[in-house]
């Protein structure tokens, strides 16, 4: 199963690629499935079609291989079928029938490894005659997965066949994914809390800050206030400043994160450590949150009474 921790890697050999003399090609992630695993699994067929069970008790000599390692080899999904791949010098070709979607069998924050997808029953495999994948793993898919009546009714199944065998390793794909990304999960909540507590802490002296500010130029408030100055006009005035000192602070923790963030590249998937929409969505969210830390004392700022702000030293 995808992410299960448990992966099988060997040579690949392709029958329009030419090896030297002590030349051995890449390792590929070897999978061996049965039909009807990819749609059950939701995983899309890109090209060509799937096994048949006709196709497995017949041995016919047919493989599917995943979309990236199709793109590497023969450039599209389109152009590997009908090439011929085999695991061994002395293994028996065999023709690709389909391309699968990539899937991240070594976790969410890994990329998809290319992966020959063989079948279950096979002639002349691994230097055996007969090759059968002994050790199997049921994929079902059900609206009921992961409720103990449908275990029973699984357990049932399995011990109207034969008594004396037990279910082993009963997951569903949402705890399987998330033991895969314990560490990774994990490691992210404490950046977290770290970086609620950073932005905390910034309001906080962001409020600290405009509210000295203001009590400093309590008299000039009041003079404005005197000639005649709206209030709106008073609480952006101070509004401003606060995110002016902000927006200096966000340009600066902008071009040093830019260094920082090469650090943390393998803990992220998806994005780049310098991915634009990240960048801009959390300076917004600082220059917001000073924005709201300093509007009380912008508040504050213009409901001051102008004769007893003229008083004040």
């Amino acid at each position: 199963m995808p992410t299960d921790g448990i992966s099988s890697n060997d040579v690949l050999y392709a029958e329009d690629r030419v090896y030297s003399e002590g030349q051995l090609p890449p390792l590929r992630r070897f999978k061996f499935v049965a039909p009807g695993f990819f749609k059950t699994m939701g995983t899309p067929l890109v090209a060509g079609r799937d096994y048949t069970w006709t196709d497995v008790y017949e041995q016919r000599k047919y493989v599917v291989v995943s979309e990236n390692m199709a793109r590497e080899m023969w450039r599209s999904p389109a152009a590997a079928l009908g090439k011929r791949i085999r695991e061994g010098m002395r293994d028996d070709w065999r023709e690709i029938i389909g391309v699968v979607g990539d899937v991240r069998h070594d976790g969410a924050d890994q990329k998809p490894p290319a992966v020959v997808y063989w079948p279950v029953l096979m002639k002349q495999f691994w230097g055996s005659e007969t090759f059968v994948q002994r050790g199997v793993v049921y994929a079902i898919r059900s609206a009921r997965a992961g409720s103990q009546s449908f275990l029973e009714q699984v357990r049932q199944a399995v011990w109207s066949v034969n008594p004396d065998l037990p279910l082993a390793r009963v997951e569903t794909m949402e705890q399987i994914y998330r033991g895969s990304m314990a560490r990774s999960a994990f490691t992210l909540v404490m950046l977290a809390i770290a970086g609620g507590m950073a932005l905390l802490l910034g309001l906080i002296g962001i409020y600290g800050v405009i509210s000295y500010s203001v009590s400093q130029r309590t008299r000039e408030l009041g003079i404005r206030l005197a000639l005649g100055a709206p209030q709106f006009s008073l609480k952006a005035m101070v509004v401003r400043h606060g995110i002016w000192l902000a927006g200096i602070g966000a340009a600066v923790g902008l071009a040093v994160s830019a260094g920082l963030t090469r650090i943390m590249a393998s803990w992220l998937y998806g994005i780049s450590p310098l991915d634009p929409l990240t960048y801009s969505a959390v300076s917004l969210g600082v220059l917001s949150a000073a924005a709201a830390a300093s509007y009380l004392p912008a508040r504050r700022a213009s409901t001051l009474n102008p004769v007893e702000a003229l008083r004040a030293e």
